[in-house]
């Protein structure tokens, strides 16, 4: 197997969702160094990739069964289960040596977005409050980022001490309801599926309207605590700005699901990187 279908397996694109908010959270934690953020991005490559490979193992057969993610390697047999676990191995071997490489307390930790991820699959098959939990996975990036390079200045009293109040809590709380939110327009689309499979989801339990309704006042919600996180004007316009694009998303016609999909995955994507251009240049101030 390539590299490419290494990073079809593991939809490397999906990356750029966190990616924004782990650089974000470094910022937060003010001055980093060039290692320290080569490391942290060495682990946020690391977990995200094991986020979607134990994901993906866990959800073979339900991929399987369902027209959109049929194709998907492990559902289709194009990759062996032994493959996709030897990826889940090295991703976690990339979370591991991230975190070692950035201080103890960042490697005495790495087994909570571990377990987040092993949790999240099975969630789906209990109750439609899963799509929270992805975003608790989600919200762990910026964390893990600022307690990558706080921590090796403060050790354990970045968090015993309560270095994270308001403002990381806060990022971290906007992550997670945002992340929360895409999913929420993101199962839209899987709503005959799940029910057909017993997989539960918040659009396939309330319907597709409530779901949207819901993704609404989440964005706003985020919206709102972001800016409460920084409050700077750049980065409350940004904050705006993507919030304002998110909502006409998700209101945005579903007649076409594929071209709904693209408009949301894009809007999910660039939401990340404005905030993190808007925290840049409110930075240079």
């Amino acid at each position: 197997m390539g590299v490419k279908e290494i990073l079809e397996f593991i939809k490397i694109e999906h990356t750029l969702f966190s990616l924004p908010f782990v650089f974000i959270g470094a910022i937060f934690a003010g001055e980093a160094t060039s290692l320290q953020l080569f490391w942290i991005l060495i682990a946020a490559i690391g977990a995200r990739g094991l986020a979607m490979a134990l994901n993906r193992i866990i959800d073979k057969e339900v991929d399987a069964a369902n027209p959109r993610t049929a194709q998907r390697h492990l559902a289709s047999g194009t990759m062996s289960l032994n493959t996709a676990l030897t990826l889940s191995a090295i991703f976690l071997g990339m979370l591991i040596l991230g975190a070692w490489k950035l201080n103890i307390v960042a490697l005495q930790l790495a087994w909570i977005p571990v377990l987040a991820f092993l949790v999240y699959p099975f969630l789906k098959r209990k109750t439609w409050a899963c799509h929270l939990w992805l975003g608790v996975c989600l919200g762990l990036a910026p964390a893990g980022a600022w307690l990558g390079i706080v921590g090796s200045e403060l050790g354990w009293g970045a968090i015993t001490e309560l270095y994270w109040l308001p403002e990381v809590l806060f990022l971290s709380i906007g992550v997670m309801l945002w992340i929360t939110a895409f999913d929420l327009g993101y199962s839209i689309m899987d709503i005959e599926s799940d029910l057909a499979n017993g997989i539960h989801s918040f659009p396939s339990r309330f319907g597709d309207g409530t779901a949207v309704k819901l993704a609404v006042l989440l964005t706003v919600s985020w919206m709102i605590i972001l800016i409460i996180a920084q409050g700077g004007w750049f980065w409350t316009v940004a904050c705006v700005i993507m919030a304002i694009v998110n909502i006409l998303a998700f209101t945005s016609k579903k007649e076409d699901m594929k071209a709904f999909q693209t408009r949301l995955f894009r809007t999910s994507v660039s939401t990340g990187w404005l905030l993190l251009l808007g925290l840049i240049l409110e930075m240079q101030i």
